[in-house]
């Protein structure tokens, strides 16, 4: 097990198939990092509760809306013509960065956050990955299968 949620974000993002599952629930409004959370929680054998979602939910949201969001949109109105334009697609990588980084602080804040829960044995990721995106219309069910198995084969 991955000691830090940074780390184990990292190792499971590498993993085949990871990163488009990713991808594609970010498309359909999924919180990335609050994935990757949920499934690190799991491993650590922390119980999915409504007081810890609403918590973790809580400190992602206006992180996400305010600086993650913002480089994001930035970085993506911008490619297209970065294609073209040299200075522009070195400034674009340099959003890219700036954005990852801003991942990286929100995985930091949720891994403090969660810090005292008590865990145990590791647990299905299920619970924790179904109660995430509850509130997302059609959540791709194939990328959250994928991310399931790739964190329980680690």
């Amino acid at each position: 097990m991955s000691p830090d949620l940074w780390s184990f974000s990292l190792d499971l993002y590498a993993r085949p198939g990871v990163e488009q599952a990713c991808l594609t629930l970010q498309d359909s409004g999924a919180n990335v990092c609050l994935l990757l959370c949920g499934l690190w929680l799991a491993e650590r054998g922390v119980t999915c509760d409504e007081r810890r979602l609403e918590q973790l939910r809580q400190l992602t949201e206006t992180w996400d809306m305010e600086v993650v969001q913002p480089l994001r949109t930035l970085r993506t109105q911008w490619k297209v013509r970065a294609l073209d334009d040299t200075a522009l697609d070195e400034l674009r990588e340099q959003v890219k960065q700036l954005e990852l980084e801003a991942e990286r602080k929100l995985l930091e804040r949720l891994q403090v956050a969660t810090g005292e829960w008590p865990g145990g044995p590791p647990l299905d990721s299920a619970r924790w990955l179904q109660e995430i995106v509850a509130s997302i219309a059609q959540p791709n069910r194939d990328a959250l299968h994928q991310l399931r198995v790739a964190a329980s084969g680690r």
